[in-house]
């Protein structure tokens, strides 16, 4: 009987553990759009800062993002269990700040051209920079982290608490070691390519020659899908939180024929601009009536 009750036992963990595994893949694969703004975002933060230091910077970076994973996955379980009601609105707070920092990076840009701002050349400007990349790296992260595990959290709403824990704290590890794995390989490409480039064969040379070529656009292109990713993932929070607009957009969608598969894009993002707009200028008109007084 003891052994009967022991096997009893493992087929139960055994079967709870496929269950969580197969609840988690789920999760995953409706996270993955999220998981590609995050991935293009956190490449888009690093660029700028010296060879020597990228990884350190990711390793800054991740070290934060893990901790506010531990932040938001409790307060996320908690929230769901006592408030559900709460969770669009914290949802949409967050959905609005990324589209103010896109604004705000656009506007930056726009009014502030690289070539005016020379860059630092004390060690205490190079510190600087890099700890006020680490720290807008860690802000965008809590806002996408948290919709991450919104997401995952409403694949497994059914489950036992139990199932709902197991999942999103693999879904908050799987994507904190993904997406700074994959960042710290991007980063690092170029080194790769200067290392191919040395070997005595033809092909790897040949290899290592465009890598090297190939990096600076890639890191361009990341650099500019970070910004798209911004008013895509926020604009899009802002869209499923505002009530009817969603099903609106998907009539849009449906009337639009061929490219109707591009339509909710379009729309989150010229969402996502106009919020963040808004919000900038209100901001502004704010600090410099405080700036007054």
């Amino acid at each position: 009987m003891p052994g009967g009750s022991l096997l009893a036992l493992i087929d139960n963990i055994a079967g709870n553990l496929d269950s969580v595994a197969t609840m988690t893949k789920v999760a995953t694969k409706k996270t993955a759009g999220v998981l590609g703004d995050d991935l293009a975002l956190n490449a888009q933060q690093v660029s700028g800062v010296s060879p020597e230091r990228e990884l350190p910077v990711i390793w800054a970076v991740a070290k934060g993002s893990a901790k506010n994973k531990l932040i938001l996955a409790p307060a996320a379980l908690v929230l769901s269990a006592l408030a559900p009601w709460a969770v669009t609105p914290v949802l949409m707070f967050g959905g609005a700040f990324l589209c103010f920092e896109g604004v705000e990076k656009l506007a930056h840009k726009l009014l502030h051209p690289p070539h005016d701002e020379p860059p630092p050349d004390t060690v205490a400007g190079l510190e600087g920079l890099e700890q006020g990349k680490i720290r807008g790296a860690i802000r965008t992260d809590f806002v996408l982290s948290a919709e991450i595990i919104v997401i995952a959290l409403g694949t497994v709403a059914t489950a036992p608490i139990s199932k709902q824990v197991m999942v999103v704290c693999a879904i908050a590890a799987l994507m904190t070691v993904g997406v700074y794995g994959l960042v710290a390989s991007i980063v690092k490409l170029d080194d790769l390519g200067f290392a191919l480039q040395k070997r005595s064969s033809a092909a790897a040379r040949s290899v290592g020659n465009a890598i090297v070529q190939t990096v600076p656009s890639l890191m361009r292109a990341l650099s500019v899908a970070g910004t798209l990713a911004m008013f895509l993932v926020g604009g899009g929070i802002l869209t499923h939180g505002i009530p009817g607009l969603h099903h609106r957009i998907e009539g849009w969608a449906a009337a639009a024929g061929p490219v109707k598969l591009a339509v909710p894009s379009l729309v989150d993002v010229l969402v996502g601009v106009v919020a963040g707009a808004v919000l900038l200028a209100a901001w502004t008109g704010a600090r410099r009536v405080m700036g007054k007084r």
